[in-house]
């Protein structure tokens, strides 16, 4: 009796330990509402001949309506080609379990800004706001996320998500597959 208690009691740590904190970047109350959001989390990393594209990902809560942050940064020697957001843009995000939900754009139509940094490299940056809907974020919660398709307002790009990777720009570990999984919690209230 005493070995199935000690078992039990294990088993519920490991899972009280297993779920990853909320990290919150602003949690403002006052007379106009409250705003929830996290903090941002690399969702997406590819480099490639010196171009290079991340996508990071926060959530938010806007008085009760729940939506996503994306930003996403390129980087290059040569110049960028923007791609922008406009009002039929779209992220589409595909679950483990094949089905498939769908993000709004929210947002004013921005193609982003392109720097020059110190070393002479082009960086752009666009930035967007997609919200859900409420049949469609519930799903995200339940499943992994395995592919993200963005449409742009003159092209679509895929993608491919992966379980586990070791950032280039921080070297931290991020796991995007169970990103929505981890911390829809922290924002939903």
């Amino acid at each position: 009796m005493k070995n199935l208690f000690l078992a039990l009691f294990l088993l519920l740590n490991f899972t009280a330990f297993a779920q990853k904190p909320c990290e919150i970047d602003n949690d403002i109350k006052d007379s106009l509402g409250i705003y929830k959001s996290t903090k941002q989390h690399v969702i997406f990393e590819r480099s490639f001949a010196g171009n290079s594209t991340n996508i990071f990902f926060s959530l938010y809560n806007d008085n009760g309506i729940l939506g996503l942050e994306t930003q996403i940064l390129q980087r290059s020697q040569d110049f960028i080609k923007a791609i922008c957001f406009d009002a039929s843009s779209k992220i589409y995000l595909q679950l483990n379990n094949n089905k498939i939900v769908t993000l709004l754009y929210a947002g004013a139509d921005t193609c982003g800004n392109l720097l020059r940094d110190e070393n002479n490299s082009n960086n752009r940056i666009t930035s967007g706001t997609f919200v859900f809907s409420k049949e469609n974020f519930e799903e995200l919660k339940k499943s992994p996320v395995t592919f993200m398709r963005i449409k742009y307002a003159g092209e679509t790009i895929d993608y491919p998500f992966r379980t586990a990777f070791v950032s280039e720009l921080d070297k931290k570990v991020y796991e995007p597959e169970g990103y929505f999984i981890d911390f829809l919690k922290c924002v939903e209230n």
